[in-house]
Formats: C-alpha cells, sequence, structure tokens
C-alpha cells in the first residue's frame, strides 16, 4: 500500500468549517470536510491533459485504509492508460444490464456511452434505428443467444422496402451495440460480422447541386425573388454564401455569430468531424444576419421553428422552398450548395487544401491527416468575400445581357 500524509487521528479531529476544506492524503487523494460534518474521500488526477476528480466514498462508511487503496487501484489504471471515471462508468453500465443482458438493454447501455460523443441529430437517428428497426425483434433477446440469423432477419425486413442506405446504417448500428457487449464482458462473438455481403451494397448517388455559372446565377435570382416566410427566404441566401451542412444551417445560434470578428463559430458538437469549426462570414453573409436579426436575435435561433421559437426550422425547409422555386430533387437540394460552392472554387484557382478545410471535410489520407493541422484561416477569410463577390457577379450577369439585348433591339427598331 502506498504511504500517505494523512491518519485517522488527523480524520478525527478535523472540526467542520463555515466553508469546506481539504485535508490531503498525497498522491492526489483528499478528504474533503464539508459545513455539516460530512466527509468525503476524492481523488485528483490528469487524463488526456484535463484535470479530473473522482469520487472514492464516504468517511467513516470508507476507512482511510480502503480510500488509499482504491486511489491505488485508480492510479494502477491511469498507467495502464485508462481513464478511472470512464471505467467505472462502464462497469457501471455493465452491472446495470448484466441481469437481463438483452440486446434492447445492452444497446441502451451503449447509447448512453454515446450521448456525449455523437451530434445530438446523429444520436438521435441512432437512437430512433434500434428502437424502430431493431428493438421489436431483437430487443427482448439475450445477446449472448442472437445469431446471424436472427440479425440478417431483422436487416431483410427493411430491405425488403428498398430503404438500402438504411439497411446499412442498421446493420452498422447492431455491430457497435455488440462490439460494446464483447468489450464489456457481455458477449462472446459479434454475427453481424458474419454478414458482410449478405445485403445489397448501397448505390452511391451524388446529392443535387447546380454547377454551371449561368444558372447558378438563376438560382441566385430566384432566391432573391422567393415570396415566403423572411427567416426562410435569409435562410435560402445565407445558403451558398457559407456553405455548411444544412443541419449545421438550420440549427444556427446567435451565440455562435460574432459580428465584430465576422465569424460564425460552429460548436464541436454540432460537427460532423466532432471539431469546432469557424466560418468567416463575408460582407454580405453579415448584412444578411443583420437584416434577420431584428426579427429573431431575441431567441436562441437564427431560423427558428414555425410551431416553436425553442426549436430550429425542420431539415426540410431549405429543400421545400427550393421545391417551391421549382428546383426539383434531381436539380438542387440544401446540400447541393456545397458541392456548388466546391465545383466553383476549384475552378477559379483556389487551394484544393483551403477549400476541403472551409468544408470541414476529414483528411482521407491518414498520414497526412496526422501531420497537416493547418487552419489556412487567412486564406479562407480572403476566399470567402472572393466567393460572396462572385455570387453577386454571377447574380448579375444575366441581367447585365438582358439589358443589353433590350438596348440593342431598341436601337433596331
Amino acid at each position: 500500500m502506498s504511504i500517505t500524509s494523512l491518519t485517522d487521528t488527523a480524520i478525527r479531529k478535523a472540526v467542520p468549517r463555515l466553508k469546506p476544506f481539504k485535508l490531503a492524503g498525497g498522491g492526489g487523494l483528499y478528504l474533503e470536510v464539508m459545513p455539516n460534518g460530512s466527509r468525503y474521500w476524492r481523488l485528483k488526477y490528469r487524463f488526456a491533459g484535463k484535470e479530473k476528480r473522482l469520487a472514492l466514498g464516504v468517511y467513516p462508511e470508507v476507512p482511510l485504509r480502503k480510500a488509499v487503496s482504491r486511489r491505488d487501484e485508480a492510479r494502477s489504471l491511469l498507467q495502464d492508460g485508462k481513464d478511472p471515471s470512464m471505467e467505472r462508468q462502464v462497469e457501471k453500465l455493465r452491472s446495470r444490464v448484466a441481469a437481463e443482458n438483452t440486446f434492447e438493454a445492452v444497446a441502451r447501455a451503449w447509447l448512453e456511452m454515446q450521448r456525449q460523443k455523437l451530434a445530438a441529430s446523429t444520436f438521435a437517428k441512432a437512437q430512433w434505428t434500434l428502437e424502430t428497426l431493431a428493438f421489436p425483434w431483437l430487443g427482448k433477446l439475450p445477446i449472448p443467444v442472437i445469431e446471424p440469423a436472427h440479425v440478417l432477419a431483422v436487416l431483410r425486413r427493411v430491405e425488403s422496402r428498398g430503404k438500402h442506405e438504411t439497411t446499412h446504417r442498421l446493420k452498422q448500428r447492431i455491430a457497435q451495440v455488440f462490439r460494446f457487449a464483447i468489450a464489456t464482458g457481455l458477449a462472446r462473438v459479434n454475427p453481424v460480422t458474419e454478414l458482410r455481403d449478405a445485403i445489397a451494397p448501397v448505390v452511391s448517388v451524388r446529392r443535387a447541386a447546380i454547377t454551371d455559372p449561368g444558372k447558378i446565377g438563376q438560382l441566385l435570382r430566384d432566391i432573391d425573388a422567393y415570396e415566403g416566410s423572411f427567416v426562410v427566404a435569409s435562410a435560402l441566401k445565407l445558403s451558398p454564401l457559407v456553405f455548411v451542412r444544412p443541419g449545421e444551417l438550420r440549427r444556427a445560434e446567435w451565440s455562435e455569430i460574432d459580428i465584430e470578428r465576422a465569424e460564425w463559430r460552429i460548436p464541436a458538437a454540432k460537427m460532423k468531424m466532432r471539431d469546432e469549426h469557424v466560418v468567416p462570414l463575408s460582407n454580405q453573409a453579415i448584412q444578411i444576419l443583420a437584416n434577420l436579426r431584428p426579427l429573431t436575435g431575441g431567441g436562441r435561433y437564427l431560423f427558428p421553428s414555425v410551431r416553436t421559437p425553442r426549436e430550429p426550422m425542420s431539415n426540410n425547409t431549405v429543400n421545400a422552398a427550393l421545391r417551391r422555386l421549382g428546383y426539383d430533387k434531381l436539380t438542387m437540394t440544401g446540400h447541393g450548395f456545397r458541392a456548388l460552392a466546391s465545383t466553383r472554387l476549384n475552378e477559379l484557382g483556389w487551394s484544393p487544401d483551403v477549400i476541403e478545410r472551409q468544408l470541414a471535410h476529414a483528411e482521407r489520407n491518414k498520414v497526412r491527416a496526422a501531420y497537416n493541422r493547418a487552419t489556412y484561416m487567412k486564406d479562407r477569410r480572403q476566399m470567402m468575400q472572393v466567393w460572396a463577390n462572385e455570387l453577386d457577379k454571377m447574380r448579375k450577369r444575366e441581367r447585365v445581357r438582358n439589358s443589353q439585348s433590350v438596348s440593342n433591339l431598341t436601337r433596331v427598331i
């Protein structure tokens, strides 16, 4: 047992004060004495560069000798590269589901572990996928008895409806639940690994996007003429200027906007790659926000739902607005503004690294990703303003041509 600077005598003689105080026990261990006389064992430690606390019990139920033993166990985990707090959380989850050990119990434990890791929208989709497509058929089965045939029957049920992408997402989630079950000692094999070629592959279809400069100009003019709500019109106008993912746009919050710095900082929790993303705002984007603020600036979201300002607009609002303007799903989508910007910026000669970083894409080359930490922020700020100016040029180009045609016709007459 490790040596401690704290003694039982010192603990017994400790008199409560007006404010909580600590008695150091060595190696990060301390006893926190509360004003009401309660005494709590804590361990202070660092993991992954962050300072953390771990509760080790209440004195005298947990005496000094036992607290020291628990401290040493936690420090042993740290030496093995494990976070004691996370290990405890996993053990609690394992204990909670061990009695039932059903697929649903394990899946819900896995979901709870993912709540802080996944973006809110991704977590909601994962929860819906399991609850709706897996639990009704696998939920009550004990994890150890589930075989590939059980999982395949569930997947076939979704696949038979032509939902190939959903089928693969469901397969992925079930596999993740089983990997969690194996890691926590609740299962020995993952039946999903036997289903590698058992379902039809997903045929990738590019999201519809307009990339021809002339057609982009017409799209921009149509957006300017949109006669729907001012909030939706603002979202449409901002889309080509920031070209973020539709989910990031609709859930934009005023607290993330810094007008003085001309930037929009999207928190990591909202991003697909779980890294904070900065969107430099052009003068044109700032003007759109300035016009929008009097209407929605008193609330949380830039683009609140029409039903309740406490929620953002739905994920189909921008697409519905495009349909209203006459652009079907095979021509243009909300996600298509990203392809529109990427295509034209590449054609205009901007560095692919700068464009990809602004799109918040992950580096596909793993070796390069490990070394390339550049954010290219200076270049990105310049690019976003040049891009906004280019959009204005494309918007006006056809108008100028039409004006010249009318002028020439007048001279002929």
